[in-house]
């Protein structure tokens, strides 16, 4: 499988260099393009990275043609301190002009199982869907914990690759909280995979995926491999402190 690695000085460079990488996606003005179709991640970097697109000129990113989704989600109220959607809300939502119609969110103080399918079938209804019957979103956005998880995918977390499911309730494996994810199979049938890591937290981690370490084998983020699309590991140096001058190299 290949991927390709960015490394920057720091994470303001870095939310740079990823917005420059994706530049095309979110400008272009063919008024016939069909949707974007983008899964938002939780976390710092992407918290940086959702403040500067809000920053951006009016008018530079064609919001009208961008619908919004959520990789995952705390099962908590959307005014909750943890909620995904709150960060996102406060970051970009209320600062751009986008219709609410292309905004999905998980509604995390519904049912967990009950939304987990309802967001499933909102997802089948809006994105293309593959040959192997799977959504194809044009870009899913992701971090990694210090545990290896992706989304709310954790290292315990039932994920086997042959599932077909879209979403599913997974649970925190320290304090038990219900978390609603999309599935393994779902993210590497996406476009693109963009991971945006910063933090020396993260270097061990990176150093095992990266690394290909046999440690990594069963971890969540160490299963993200693009079927046919791309996947790019954007790091800070900080975050890429562990790795040798050959992983450094685009693969």
């Amino acid at each position: 499988m290949k991927y390709q690695m960015k490394i920057y000085d720091d994470p303001d460079s870095l939310v740079t260099g990823i917005y420059d990488h994706l530049k095309d996606l979110f400008t272009s003005p063919l008024p016939d393009d069909p949707p974007v179709h983008i899964a938002l991640a939780g976390g710092n970097t992407p918290r940086a990275f959702y403040d500067y697109l809000a920053s951006r000129p009016e008018g530079e990113i064609r919001w009208n043609k961008i619908h919004l989704w959520w990789g995952d989600e705390r099962c908590v109220p959307p005014g909750n301190s943890e909620s995904n959607y709150r960060m996102v809300r406060e970051k970009l939502l209320d600062r751009i002009d986008i219709c609410a119609r292309n905004v999905h969110r998980i509604r995390g103080e519904a049912n967990p199982d009950s939304e987990a399918l309802r967001y499933s079938k909102e997802i089948e209804e809006n994105l293309p869907i593959s040959s192997t019957g799977l959504p194809v979103f044009d870009l899913i956005l992701l971090g990694i914990g210090e545990d290896g998880h992706t989304a709310s995918i954790f290292p315990d977390s039932d994920f086997k690759n042959e599932s077909t499911g879209y979403s599913m309730v997974t649970s925190h494996p320290k304090n038990g909280q219900s978390r609603i994810t999309l599935t393994l199979p779902v993210l590497n049938q996406a476009r693109r995979v963009i991971f945006m890591v910063s933090g020396g937290s993260k270097a061990d981690m990176v150093e095992m995926i990266i690394g290909k370490q046999d440690e990594a084998i069963d971890l969540p983020a160490a299963k993200v491999f693009p079927e046919e699309g791309e996947l790019i590991w954007f790091l800070d140096r900080d975050a890429a402190i562990h790795l040798n001058r050959q992983e450094k190299k685009s693969i």
